[in-house]
């Protein structure tokens, strides 16, 4: 399991949840952007620092994990039971609940992933962060005030409304990376690989501020 978990319970009571109460954009992240741990580790990481209300449910947690758990068979129950708790903890109000009537009523391409726009409609969200964006058509989504969104397209716009709290969220990040270490060049690498060329486009004039030394 990720070490990234840690140090969330104590950092909450300083971020701009605890500081300022703000009514920030809320998403709904699908399964497909919490399975990957560093795409995992960079949302949540964001989350906690309270410039977006980040929601799942039980039922996106049980989809998560159940395919890290498939096709990972290294890690144990144990430890994403541990994360899943960790995630819950860390983010308030996270988790959605009295959706499920909801779904069934809902036109989606899958109807597997009705459960998720059900919950993004209960938790009033604006967007749907998604690898599977065609699954969620804009004809469809934009009748509840909805978009679905890339992880990677969501991230730039974290990153070009609170420049300075990303570039420190993700700094924070690389230096608590410890088995292995990553250096800059090697972490932006990692972020590439979790389909976030973006992201890392505008994180490469940063690249001073994410090397220095951890916080």
């Amino acid at each position: 399991m990720s070490k990234q978990w840690m140090n969330w319970s104590s950092r909450l009571k300083t971020s701009r949840w605890a500081t300022d109460g703000l009514d920030t954009f809320t998403v709904i992240f699908d399964a497909c952007v919490l399975y990957p741990a560093p795409l995992r580790d960079v949302l949540l990481e964001l989350s906690v620092e309270g410039i977006f209300l980040a929601r799942w449910t039980d039922q996106i947690h049980d989809e998560w994990i159940r395919n890290v758990l498939a096709n990972n068979p290294h890690i144990s129950d144990e430890q994403l039971a541990r994360t899943r708790t960790l995630m819950d903890q860390a983010v308030p109000d996270c988790l959605v609940t009295g959706h499920e009537s909801l779904a069934a009523g809902l036109a989606l391409p899958d109807p597997n992933d009705r459960h998720v726009l059900a919950a993004a409609i209960v938790a009033h969200a604006g967007a749907i962060v998604t690898f599977n964006t065609k699954d969620f058509p804009d004809h469809v989504l934009e009748s509840y005030g909805l978009e679905a969104l890339h992880p990677d397209d969501f991230l730039i716009y974290q990153f070009d409304l609170a420049q300075e709290t990303v570039c420190t969220a993700i700094k924070r990040l690389r230096s608590r990376l410890k088995r292995p270490p990553m250096d800059v060049e090697t972490y932006l690498a990692c972020l590439a690989r979790q389909q976030l060329p973006k992201l890392v486009q505008k994180l490469q004039p940063f690249k001073h501020l994410l090397s220095s030394e951890p916080i």
